[in-house]
């Protein structure tokens, strides 16, 4: 069973930065695309960013020009960078990843527990 582990969460001033990790356990033979989320209290989940195996990325238009997504493959870890963060950013991160067990094998979709980032004004 894999599992996503958060990190980098808690609490910035507007205008701040935080640096979230994803890191996926073991039992993985090739992560596809992997990504962030955010919830809001009483909202949707929504996405923040997403980056592929070969490092295309998206990113929501709210969030462009402020945050990075980025991987690194080898320690089967995503990154999100936010900066000039907005008190109305303040939600639980989730991370997201399709992970491929074996060779050949279907992709299954993980999430992480979730970390708290909250902004204040």
């Amino acid at each position: 069973q894999v599992q996503l582990v958060e990190s980098g969460g808690g609490l910035v001033q507007a205008g701040g930065s935080l640096r979230l990790s994803c890191a996926a356990s073991e039992s993985i033979f090739s992560i596809n695309a992997m990504g962030w989320y955010r919830q809001a209290p009483g909202k949707q989940r929504e996405l923040v960013a997403a980056i592929t195996s070969g490092g295309s990325t998206n990113y929501a238009d709210s969030v462009k020009g402020r945050f990075t997504i980025s991987r690194d493959n080898a320690k089967n870890t995503v990154y999100l960078q936010m900066n000039s963060l907005k008190p109305e950013e303040t939600a639980v991160y989730y991370c997201n990843a399709d992970v491929q067990h074996h060779s050949g094998g279907v992709y299954y979709e993980y999430w992480g527990q979730g970390t708290q980032v909250t902004v204040s004004s």
